[in-house]
């Protein structure tokens, strides 16, 4: 008892200072939360009603405390937007962190690693930018991290590998990572998630995380990885999920991956440069259901047992080189009808053949994707079709099918899309089509289908798209199909044999954007009701017998771009309303039987770059303003009694009456003073206007320069870059161009030597070209794209105003350069070796497939040639000149070749895609084009502006003419001179030679493919820049092994060496 009363007071004083201390923490971690609640706003901030001093903060939404310590903190989806506190970071007892889907920004705080209780860390779906804290390798408790989706940039910091080895679970998707995949994350022993898809990672995947043995789950899908898949992978026999594809790995598929990973769900190579045949043991993979090996170069036999998997839902096989010519190769089809839970079947563009199995009728009722299209697949369609009642989408396109459309098909009736174009298909239509209620989309033109167009398509209440084209079609258009309320996208009927009117109830179609009739037999006068389609956007009814007169309603289609009446018996005067629609692009009439004036508000219609009037009955002056300016855009032969117009028309004057001599005379004081008073207005006028425009771009421009600096761009004077031009002087002069010129600049103050563009303020459209380019740059990070250090708008010491962009420096030119040196002496020591070329084209089209696929919106570049290829000291390239490059808005899709543009032609003579002068059409088609002459350009050395192309010839003509077996006869012949400068005329040179001819003639035929004159035709430039690096691996295989062989590196000669330590 006296010992107890002894220590009592002692005890007793611990318990109220543990008690002090408590308490004095717990109002830490109440000011820490408070602090956190004070940096967020936005509508969520109000869910955090309940954080305030008046409540204990264990009580507070979305907190959970143990023992009076914060251990949680769970705010996810409350729509929460601002900055995460640094002081969070004093929330020491904190296990659990969960702030997704909200809006925070700015960089995750480093305060973070000193949670080192911290269990859980979830910040997905956020604005975060940054790299990833180096710090956070202090949670050394931490199992699960999570930061996908968010704006995150940097590498991988090798410390989290080496110190988080509790990790289960790591999700950085989504996000702009670089560098390559640490080594140190196979550290983490407890891993079993690892993803890292949709990133820009580089480098071979590390084989080290074979070791990780419970790993279940890896995606490293959408980067730019590269090399083999480790065999080391293979060993990880609890992976469930394996997605590798969207890189650039190659190799064979493991041959006994059937054995390797026995409870695999999800496996996906595609989109990626395997070759060699698909593996029979796959087949022993029980558990799959997702099998993706699509966009690849896989051969062979497709396994005939692939029913063995019963479980599986997709299976994608689309763009390889797969092949089936027989029943045994067909074999496979047969079985697949006991995967009785298959949804997806994709096995479009491969070399399948032969003909097509009755046994597709036989696979499972829930697919509802079966795409067999761009084969040379034969026979009929199978009869029971109809048995796939799951169908939403059917795709036979591009293939030799034959016979009739059965009757079953009427029977899909979830089908969505339905693809029969460019067969061999014939017969009637099947009026069973009408059954199909929710399909949006058909298309079976290109082939042999006859007879009348049946009346029940009229019950497609849900249709977009009608084509029919290029049958062989009769009888009258139905009122029924006139009548679908959501046809919208197009209605094209053309080149086929249909007669009679054209019905009234063509105004029906208010939504239509384009309709297409050409080359049929359709007769009497155009209906005025077609004013009514007051969405159309083209309007085609060349080649027809349609006469009469044209409808003044025209006029109310004041979207329309193209109208092509020519070819008809159409009479009567051209009515002066055409002159009103303002969006006219493109107008043909000719071949008609058309009199009177041409009407003169044509010449003012400012979009108007087309105009064909050609044989008709015209008469009187031609205008001479606008499109009548332009003899090349302009056709009026056949008019005999035209006169007047410009000069370069040549065609005799217009006779002047005497009276109207004696008239003009006696008012030639008056008009003098009119013409004063019109021209003081004229001046005052356009002074307003530019001080107007003045205004309007000074405002463009500061919210420009306003966002370039909230970017963290450098902040440069001109002073600075008139220092280091050495006051702009022609010593430092690199190129001019059509809006500017650029300097080489020496910029001490930032430890950098740059390029400086500076713009011609005086030249008519430098000032959109200056936007454009600053719009366009800060959009977009890539290693093959020019970099934008910086730009200045300001004033010169003259008072005038200056405008200049700043790019990294590039110290071996253009690519124009290297291509067409200016002289003998400038040719000297530059001339490209092909594994040099092959290199600079895999950057510039890993460039463009970033432009046009992965920029969000999409970038159309618009003038791809050599001066805007730019080479680095490694001379690898950078595509650059974005000064008429065209951002497309957001709901845009970059392969919408019908999309019209109303700002015309965009590019450079020689390298601008067809279209774009006949329809000013800006799309994705339009660049891959010019990378197709600029392929063309750098293998053959010769320029598409060369004097030797003219009258019908042009590059790709003469690059086409010479495929396959003249090849070498139009390659540069500065390539052969590189190879003998560089000692490759030995005894293996002739097996050297044959292995580059066979080089240049794949690099030849993908220029000719990417700049064919329709736009359909073209690749895509996915496929076009995969196609080149197999192109440049091919090569740089062969010559890595012919340079070994050439030097003596033989196997005894390798193991010399070794002897001699």
């Amino acid at each position: 008892m006296r010992v107890m009363s002894m220590l009592s007071p002692a005890i007793f004083a611990m318990i109220i200072v543990a008690s002090w201390g408590v308490e004095h923490c717990s109002g830490d971690e109440a000011g820490v939360l408070l602090a956190f609640k004070a940096e967020l706003t936005g509508h969520g901030s109000r869910v955090l009603a309940s954080w305030n001093d008046s409540t204990d903060f264990c009580g507070w939404e979305g907190v959970a405390c143990s023992r009076h310590r914060v251990v949680a903190l769970n705010l996810p989806s409350y729509g929460l937007t601002g900055t995460l506190s640094p002081d969070i970071g004093n929330l020491t007892f904190l296990r659990t962190l969960n702030l997704s889907s909200k809006w925070f920004r700015r960089e995750v705080p480093a305060s973070i690693g000193r949670l080192a209780r911290l269990h859980t860390l979830d910040l997905s779906y956020n604005t975060f930018s940054g790299t990833i804290p180096t710090n956070l390798s202090f949670c050394v408790s931490l199992q699960f991290l999570i930061l996908a989706s968010n704006r995150l940039n940097g590498s991988i910091p090798v410390e989290l590998g080496n110190k988080l080895t509790n990790l289960q679970e790591i999700s950085l998707t989504n996000n702009s990572l670089t560098g390559t995949i640490p080594a140190s994350l196979a550290n983490m022993s407890s891993l079993n998630y690892l993803d890292l898809s949709t990133n820009h990672f580089q480098g071979p995947i590390p084989p080290e995380l074979g070791n990780i043995e419970g790993l279940q789950e890896l995606a490293v899908l959408e980067n730019n990885l590269s090399g083999v898949v480790p065999h080391s992978l293979y060993n990880l026999s609890l992976m469930k999920n394996f997605e590798v594809q969207e890189n650039m790995l190659y190799g064979t598929i493991s041959a006994d991956i059937g054995t390797r990973f026995p409870n695999i769900e999800i496996l996906s190579f595609a989109n990626n440069q395997f070759s060699g045949s698909i593996p029979a043991s796959l087949t022993n993979l029980s558990a799959l259901t997702k099998l993706g090996l699509y966009v690849n170069s896989l051969s062979g036999y497709v396994p005939p047992n692939l029913g063995r998997l019963q479980g599986l839902i997709y299976l994608s096989l689309n763009d390889n080189k797969l092949k089936a010519n027989d029943r045994h190769g067909w074999e496979f089809i047969t079985s697949i009808g006991n995967c009785s839970q298959l949804q997806l079947l994709v096995l479009g563009k491969n070399s399948f053949s032969g003909q097509l199995p009755n046994s597709v009728a036989n696979l499972s009722e829930t697919l509802q994707v079966l795409h067999l299209g761009d084969n040379e697949i034969s026979g009929v369609i199978p009869p029971n079709i109809g048995n796939l009642v799951g169908l939403q989408i059917l795709d036979m396109a591009n293939t030799s099918l034959s016979g009739a459309i059965p009757e079953s098909i009427g029977s899909l009736e979830n089908l969505v899309e339905l693809g029969l174009y460019n067969t061999s298909l014939s017969g009637s239509i099947p009026s069973s089509l009408g059954n199909l209620t929710q399909l949006n989309n058909l298309y079976a033109y290109y082939g042999n289908l006859e007879g009348a167009i049946p009346a029940s398509l009229g019950k497609l209440k849900n249709l977009f798209v009608l084509d029919l084209s290029t049958n062989q079609l009769n009888g009258s258009i139905p009122i029924e199909v006139l009548k679908l309320p959501q046809l919208s996208f197009y209605l094209d009927l053309s080149y086929n044999s249909l007669s009679g009117p054209l019905p009234p109830e063509v105004g029906n179609l208010v939504n239509l954007n384009q309709l297409i009739l050409s080359g049929n037999q359709l007769s009497g006068n155009i209906p005025d009701s077609i004013a009514k389609c007051i969405s159309l956007v083209q309007l085609l009814l060349d080649h027809n017998s349609f006469e009469g007169n044209l409808p003044q309603s025209l006029k109310n289609l004041q979207g329309l771009a193209l109208l092509n009446l020519t070819m008809n018996k159409l009479s009567g005067s051209i009515p002066n309303a055409l002159a009103s629609i303002g969006s006219l692009q493109q107008l043909y009439l000719a071949h008609n039987n058309l009199s009177g004036l041409i009407p003169i508000g044509l010449q003012n219609l400012a979009s108007l770059s087309k105009l064909d009037l050609s044989f008709n009955q015209l008469q009187g002056e031609v205008p001479k303003g606008g499109v009548f300016a332009n003899a090349t855009d302009l056709s009026i032969d056949g008019n005999d009694e035209l006169c007047g117009g410009p000069p370069q028309l040549h065609l005799d004057p217009c006779s002047t009456p005497a009276a109207e001599k004696k008239r003009k005379k006696l008012s030639k004081s008056l008009m003098i003073t009119l013409s004063s008073t019109s021209a003081l207005v004229f001046i005052a006028l356009l002074a307003l206007i530019q001080l107007i425009h003045k205004k309007l771009r000074q405002r463009q421009e500061s919210q420009l320069i306003t966002t370039i600096d909230d970017e963290n761009f450098v902040r440069i004077s001109y002073h600075a870059l008139s220092n280091g031009t050495n006051g702009f002087s022609e010593a430092n002069l690199l190129g001019q161009g059509s809006y500017g010129t650029v300097y080489k600049c020496m910029l001490p103050a930032y430890g950098i030597v740059a390029a400086v563009k500076v713009f011609n303020i005086q030249q008519y459209g430098s000032h959109r070209s200056f936007v454009a380019e600053c719009n366009a740059l800060r959009r977009v990070r890539h290693r093959c794209l020019i970099k934008i250090i910086t730009c200045c708008s300001s004033i010169n010491p003259q008072g005038q105003e200056f405008k200049a962009l700043v790019y990294e420096f590039m110290p071996k030119g253009s690519l124009k350069d290297w291509l067409h040196p200016e002289s003998k002496e400038h040719n000297l020591g530059k001339t490209l070796s092909l594994a040099q070329r092959l290199d600079i084209a895999v950057n510039i089209m890993d460039a463009l497939d970033y432009l046009l696929n992965q920029c969000q919106p999409p970038i159309i570049h618009c003038d791809l040639k050599p001066s805007n290829i730019l080479l680095a000291e490694d001379m690898s390239a950078r595509v650059g000149d974005f000064g008429i490059s065209k951002i497309l808005p957001d709901n845009t899709s970059t392969t919408l070749s019908n999309s019209v543009s109303f700002t015309g032609i965009r590019g450079s003579i020689g390298y601008v895609a067809p279209e774009y002068g006949e329809r000013c059409a800006v799309t994705s088609h339009g660049d891959v084009y010019s990378l197709g002459i600029l392929l063309l350009e750098m293998f053959t050395g010769r320029s598409p502006t060369d004097d030797m192309f003219k009258d019908c010839l042009d590059l790709h003509k003469f690059a086409e003419a010479a495929l396959p077996h003249r090849v070498m006869e139009v390659a540069d012949t500065a390539i052969w001179l590189h190879e003998e400068a560089n000692g490759s005329d030995d005894s293996n040179s002739t097996m050297m030679r044959t292995r580059s001819e066979e080089c240049l003639v794949s690099v030849i035929g993908l220029g000719v493919s990417c700049s064919k004159e329709y736009p359909r035709e073209r690749m895509l430039v996915q496929d076009a820049a995969m196609e080149m690096r197999a192109i440049k691996d091919a090569y740089l295989n062969v010559a890595t092994c012919h340079a070994s062989f050439r030097d003596g590196n033989s196997e005894e000669k390798m193991k010399a060496p070794h002897s001699a330590l």
